[in-house]
């Protein structure tokens, strides 16, 4: 089986449906911040293992205690996924820390800045050049 084959990509859609499912409702950890979501899942071609990842709104320690959390329940989401789930092997899930949705909106703040700033500046030049033209005129 191919990497982007169409079995494999059903088998992430299917996997990542789960796990958030599983996530939402199925696991009673405190750790685990109420708003967390699996952004993207990749089982792999023969289907021992599986990379989840899992986007956190929160700060940092709510990120590493979810992510603790989701760690230690790790047997208890494989087992659900296996009941699930008809496949031949039940992959094994390592959860990975999605920063790119943190790192989106930084970039966009960034952007916001700039354009803030260029603006700012086509201000002071407009007035600089409004000013410079009354004195023309006065001279």
């Amino acid at each position: 089986m191919r990497k982007n084959s169409v079995k494999n990509t059903r088998i992430n859609g299917e996997v990542q449906r789960v796990l958030a499912e599983l996530i939402r409702g199925g696991i009673k950890d405190p750790r685990i911040a109420p708003m967390t979501s699996v952004v993207s899942v990749e089982v792999a071609p023969d289907l021992k293992t599986c990379k989840a990842w899992i986007s956190v709104l929160g700060d940092e320690k709510a990120q590493e205690d979810t992510l603790a959390g989701l760690r230690s329940a790790e047997g208890y989401i494989r087992n659900q996924l296996a009941r699930t789930i008809n496949l031949r092997n039940t992959p094994q899930i390592t959860f990975i820390m999605d920063q790119s949705i943190a790192y989106g909106v930084n970039m966009s703040k960034l952007i916001d800045e700039v354009v803030e700033k260029d603006e700012a500046a086509g201000q002071k030049e407009s007035a600089g050049e409004v000013g410079t033209a009354k004195n023309d005129e006065n001279n």
